[in-house]
C-alpha cells in the first residue's frame, strides 16, 4: 500500500529542510581540533509534529570534515509512513572549498531498505552503490548535470562557509545525491527577532533564504510542481556566547502540510533556549511565521 499522498509529498521538502540544516552546521570555521558538535532540531507542520532531525558535525582532523545526519519521521508522521534516514559526508577543504571524498545515505522506508554510496576519486561523483537499484520509473540523471557537483552536504555547506568571515550568505552550488541533481542559491534577506516558542533557540538572528530547483532524476508521474522553484529560510545565530553560527531556526513550504518549520531545541545536550539572547536592534523585526510562545516540547 502507498503512503499518503501527503506523506510522499512531505518528502521533498522535509529533505531540503534536513540539507540546509546540515549545510549550515558544516559553514563551521575550522580552528584547530575541536569536539563534535551535536545538534538535534523539532519539526511542525500544520500544528503537528513530523519529523525530528540530529546532525552531528565533526572537525577533529585539521582541513577535513564529517558531517552526519538523522532523521526520522515523528508524530502523526509516523502513524502514515515510518522511515529514518542517515546521511554522512567525509569531505577536506582545498583552498577554502569544500571537496568531499564519500558520501553516504542509509534509510528504511516502510520496510524497504535504502542505500546510495557516492566517491570522487577525480573531484565529480561516481555512483558506487544504489539500493534499491536504477528505477524505471525515474528519468536518469545525464553525465553533464553530474560534472562538476558535489553532494547535498557538502554543496551546501560551501554556500554558508562564508558566515563566520562575512557575515552573509551569498552563494550557489551544483549537487547530485545519486538519484536526482539541484541547483541550490543562497542570499542575504535581513535580520529577525525571533519570538519564545517552547523550548526553542529566540532572540536575534541573520536570515538566509534558500532557493532550490531540482534539474534532474524527476519520476515520470512528477506533476509541474516538482520542477518549480522551492524558497525556504534559515535564521543562524550564535546560540550561546562564543559558539559558532547554527541554524536556530528554518522554515521551507510543503505541497499538502503546509509551511514546515525545523526549530533548534538543543545543542551538545543542553536545551537551546536556555543559553536564548532577547537583544536585538532597530533593524531587526519580529520574524514572519515566528510561534508566540508556548509551553511544552514541540
Amino acid at each position: 500500500m502507498r503512503p499518503p499522498s501527503h506523506i510522499l509529498a512531505m518528502r521533498r521538502p522535509a529533505a531540503a529542510m534536513l540539507l540546509i540544516v546540515s549545510c549550515c552546521l558544516a559553514g563551521l570555521p575550522a580552528t584547530g581540533r575541536a569536539e563534535p558538535l551535536r545538534a538535534v532540531y523539532g519539526v511542525q507542520a500544520a500544528g503537528m509534529q513530523v519529523m525530528r532531525l540530529e546532525v552531528v558535525f565533526d572537525l577533529s582532523r585539521p582541513g577535513h570534515y564529517a558531517i552526519e545526519s538523522q532523521t526520522r519521521f515523528t508524530g502523526v508522521a509516523g502513524w502514515f509512513a515510518s522511515g529514518a534516514s542517515t546521511s554522512r559526508v567525509d569531505g577536506a577543504w582545498q583552498d577554502g572549498r569544500a571537496s568531499p571524498q564519500r558520501f553516504v545515505i542509509d534509510g528504511l522506508w516502510r520496510g524497504e531498505a535504502r542505500r546510495v554510496v557516492l566517491d570522487y576519486p577525480q573531484g565529480d561523483p561516481v555512483l558506487r552503490q544504489i539500493i534499491p537499484a536504477a528505477d524505471p520509473d525515474r528519468e536518469p540523471v545525464p553525465p553533464e548535470l553530474r560534472r562538476n557537483s558535489i553532494d547535498s552536504l557538502s554543496a551546501l555547506a560551501q554556500l554558508t562557509r562564508n558566515l563566520a568571515a562575512t557575515g552573509r550568505c551569498e552563494g550557489r552550488a551544483a549537487v547530485f545525491d545519486g538519484r536526482r541533481s539541484a541547483e541550490f542559491v543562497a542570499r542575504t534577506a535581513g535580520r529577525d527577532i525571533l519570538a519564545p516558542w517552547r523550548n526553542a533557540w529566540h532572540g536575534e538572528a541573520l536570515r538566509c533564504g534558500f532557493i532550490g530547483r531540482q534539474t534532474g532524476g524527476f519520476r515520470r508521474d512528477d506533476d509541474e510542481n516538482t520542477r518549480q522553484v522551492q524558497e525556504g529560510f534559515a535564521w543562524m545565530a550564535r546560540p550561546a556566547p562564543g559558539a559558532p553560527f547554527l541554524p536556530v531556526r528554518v522554515q521551507m513550504p510543503g505541497r499538502w502540510l503546509g509551511m514546515l518549520t525545523g526549530y533548534l531545541l538543543e545543542v551538545n545536550g543542553t536545551p537551546a533556549n536556555a543559553a536564548s539572547s532577547n537583544s536585538g536592534n532597530s533593524s531587526g523585526r519580529l520574524a514572519v511565521g515566528a510561534e508566540p510562545a508556548m509551553s511544552g516540547n514541540p
